[in-house]
């Protein structure tokens, strides 16, 4: 129903506009990730994708874009750009630009808080990223209105670790459910978490096989003031709005449709038959204009062929 328009599950609190910094004023909830391409492939570019919910205060449907970028790049580099025209003069773009101007028309108000969850950052990279990215969207933001500033909170989401999850009494079923796992909804913010930033683990989907993976969010910038419970909460109840299924998922679905509008996009990809059939070309979609970077080892990055307006609106990549 999601990709048609339609909407498979809301919160309650979200209906009675009881979320924490989410439904007292207008908040968009942005995910993003980049996927690369496979081990020993030299050429083919990697693909980000940003999604944006777009039904505040419901924060049930995600609006979502893709574009190609340069070999293995991590930062995403199509967030917010500048290009300049003979006759048009300057023309701002961009994935975060484009997905609030979408908001305003959507829901009628303009975005008075940012919530960013970025997927797939190791520690090495966080502060490349948060600097490049937290600045895209800064500039993207004051592209649509002068002073226009919203606040924003920057959160990593990371699922490739080794931290497991353990009850201290196995047969206590307050705290571990038939599979022997951790209850969904356990957190963990001390003892094993950063001594001084603010990060925690949160277990929010039940083990159906094997044990259970929690997911690792680390709060990178923070200008709403969350408390560690409201960050926490609000991570938590949203895993339960996952348009796939009914159950709770193990990352928060923004950072999730991020990944999954990035997988499908490297199928949209054109082969370039002057490359000795290897794939090192991609089409950008979500953008009139076209933007070329050079990939390692290839030619320029052409973009991903430009989705129509009416599949924006739509969960397509679910």
């Amino acid at each position: 129903m999601s990709r048609v328009g339609g909407r498979n599950t809301v919160l309650a609190d979200a209906l009675t506009r009881r979320i924490p910094l989410v439904t007292d004023k207008p908040t968009i909830i942005f995910g993003a990730d980049v996927t690369h391409p496979h081990p020993g492939e030299d050429s083919s570019p990697s693909i980000a994708a940003v999604v944006a919910s777009q039904d505040w205060p419901e924060v049930t449907k995600y609006a979502g874009l893709v574009s190609a970028q340069t070999h293995r790049q991590e930062l995403i580099e199509d967030l917010y750009n500048v290009t300049h025209d003979p006759q048009r003069g300057t023309i701002h773009g961009g994935m975060v630009r484009e997905l609030l101007i979408s908001f305003k028309r959507t829901t009628g108000e303009k975005p008075e808080r940012i919530i960013f969850y970025r997927d797939g950052v190791s520690e090495g990279q966080f502060y490349q990223v948060l600097l490049h990215e937290l600045d895209a969207i800064r500039k993207a933001c004051a592209s649509l209105e002068a002073n226009y500033q919203p606040l924003v909170t920057f959160v990593v989401v990371q699922k490739r670790h080794h931290t497991r999850l353990f009850a201290h009494n196995h047969n206590d079923q307050s705290t571990v459910d038939k599979s022997g796992n951790i209850l969904p909804g356990t957190v963990i913010d001390s003892k094993i978490c950063h001594p001084t930033e603010f990060d925690f683990f949160l277990c929010s989907h039940a083990g159906i096989k094997g044990t259970s993976r929690p997911a690792h969010y680390h709060v990178l910038w923070d200008e709403n003031n969350f408390t560690a419970d409201g960050l926490q909460t609000l991570t938590n109840n949203l895993c339960y709005t996952y348009a796939r299924c009914t159950r709770s998922v193990s990352i928060v679905p923004p950072a999730y449709y991020a990944h999954l509008a990035a997988f499908r996009a490297r199928f949209y990809m054109e082969p370039d038959s002057s490359d000795s059939g290897s794939i090192s070309s991609a089409r950008k979609s979500g953008s009139s204009t076209s933007r070329s970077t050079r990939a390692a080892g290839a030619g320029v990055v052409r973009p991903l062929p430009a989705l129509k307006d009416s599949v924006k609106k739509v969960m397509f990549y679910c």
